[in-house]
Parts: C-alpha cells; structure tokens; sequence
C-alpha cells in the first residue's frame, strides 16, 4: 500500500481554519483603541501626579498603566497583524509576532515591578513626604478612567482572546486604583506614610504573577510545547481508536500564535483512505484542534521513517 500524504487534510480543513483566524483579526479595534486612549491619559496623569505629590505608590500605579498600554497595544499590533496573509516564505503567517511582543512586555512588566519594589524599600527607612490630596484625586481619576475602560472592553470580550486579556490588564488597574486610593486615606488620617510603601508593594504583588505567566505562555509556544487544554495522551488515543486505524506515529501538537492547535500525524490502515481522513478531522475538532495535516500510510511504511514510534499497533 502506498504513503499518501493528503493535501486533502490540510485544505478540507482550510475553511474552518480560516473563519477562526477571521474573528480574530476583525475584533473590534475602537474598543481597544478607546481603552488604549484611556489609559494613556491615565499613565501621564499618574506619572505626573506622582512626581508632584511625591507618592510612589501613585508611580507605581502609573508603571503599571504603562505596561497595560504595552498590553494593548500588543493586543492592537495583533489584531492588524492577524490581517496579514500567509504567503509562500511565511507559511504560517505573523502570528509569533504576537507572541515574542507578549514575551517581550511580560519582561518589561517583570522589570517595572522589581523597580517599584526596590524603590519603596529604599523609603522604609526615610519616608518621604506625601501630598495626599494630589495623591487622592488622580488615583480616583484613573479609577474613573478603569472602569470605562472595564465597560467598553466587556461588552467585546467574547469576540477576542486579545480583548479578553487587555480585560483583566485594566480589572488588575481597577485594584491598583483601589490601593492608591486607600494609601491616600490612611496617610491624611493617620499620617502613617509607610501606607504609600505597602500600596506600592501590593501594586508589584499583583504584577509580578501576571507577568510570569504570561511570560511562561509565551515561551511555551515558541518552545513549540503542546498547548494549555490539550491532552497529547487523549489525541492519540482517540485517533488509534478510530474504525480502520491500525496504529499513529509522529504525532505533532503545537501552537503558531498561542490561541491555534495545529496537529501533523501519520495514521497506519488498511482501510479507505478518503473516509478515514474525513473521520480523523472530525474528531480531532471535537478535541478542539482546527488545523491538521494527516499523513496516511500502509503497514510497514513506518520502517522507512527516521522519527517513528507506531502507537497502537493492532496487529
């Protein structure tokens, strides 16, 4: 029996592939755009506010705003860059683009929260006077400003993952605002300016895990690891299970963008080669993986493969 290794089970799959990549780039852009417009007003207003009131907690809240303008405008480059198609040098299109930005602004955010956190333990021992009144009302300011942000980009969340994480980038504000705000208080009445430390402290708490897992994510896909939510273990076995399947060598699961399951698989049978390829995309979708390329082959053929484990094998 002789190797096929089916142009049909990449294009079969083509238009499901294309319409997922399509939703993609056609999230809305005004709702990012809006909330990137926000924020950056925010970050200047913080930035400059701190420096006159002379509270880090407020610049560090203003260093987060701007890795959540880095984050948006991640989410934004992605969006123009999903447009962009696939030619015969870039198989696979622009999507690690996405993905070395994220890996690129989770060490920035990494880096940004170690400065706020050295920062304020060189102020435990000489705290510095805070003007809690400046402090307060740019803090309430970008409040204000995170929770429209909040409100546009909920009402578009399902429509992007991209959407969905410049999401939680501003519901991380909204808490950062809240801290700000809180350390604003306890200095006017208590006069305890180690309040404005701990609110930076709490800032950097809540950035640093962010921007470890995002960072871990992003070197994941360019390790080309099988992505989060799919069992390799599962696949296999769901693909030697197939009626007429006799055995799976070579199973590749990866990601090109983060968001996508691309699979290649060489599938061992004796039966109808057209049907069973219908067979193992349709079930390789319910497993929620869109894109494959299925190499179908005789018994025996496996012996002539540099990389072959045959998994399964009936015989």
């Amino acid at each position: 029996m002789t190797e096929h290794s089916h142009g049909h089970g990449h294009g079969h799959d083509h238009g499901h592939s294309h319409s997922h990549d399509h939703n993609v780039s056609d999230a809305p852009l005004w709702a990012l755009g809006t909330a990137l417009a926000i924020t950056g007003v925010v970050f200047f207003a913080e930035l400059i506010g701190g420096w006159l009131s002379g509270s880090m907690a407020l610049m560090a809240d203003a260093m987060h705003m701007l890795s959540d303008a880095t984050g948006l405008i991640i989410a934004l480059v992605a969006v123009a860059v999903g447009r962009k198609p696939v030619s015969p040098y870039a198989t696979f299109g622009y999507r690690r683009a996405e993905v070395l930005a994220a890996a690129f602004n989770a060490v920035m955010v990494a880096a940004i929260s170690v400065w706020i956190v050295v920062e304020a333990v060189q102020r435990i021992g000489s705290p510095e006077e805070v003007q809690t009144r400046a402090m307060i009302i740019v803090a309430v300011v970008g409040l204000i400003a995170n929770v429209v942000s909040a409100l546009v980009l909920q009402s578009q969340r399902e429509h992007s993952v991209n959407i969905e994480g410049a999401f939680l980038h501003v519901m991380v504000d909204l808490l950062g605002s809240v801290a700000v705000i809180a350390a604003g208080v306890v200095i006017a009445v208590t006069g305890f300016t180690g309040a404005d430390v701990v609110a930076s402290l709490i800032i950097a708490g809540l950035v640093l895990p962010r921007a470890w897992g995002l960072l871990k994510a992003s070197i994941s896909v360019l390790l080309e690891r099988v992505p989060a939510g799919i069992d390799p273990v599962n696949v296999g076995n769901a693909l030697v299970a197939l009626d007429g399947v006799d055995a799976i060598h070579d199973l590749h699961l990866w990601s090109a963008g983060g968001r996508d399951v691309l699979c290649t698989v060489h599938l061992i049978t004796r039966a109808d080669h057209g049907q069973l390829l219908d067979r193992a995309q349709g079930r390789l979708r319910e497993l929620g993986i869109e894109h494959a390329t299925i190499q179908i082959e005789g018994p025996g053929h496996f012996e002539h493969e540099v990389y072959c484990a045959p998994h399964g094998d009936r015989e």
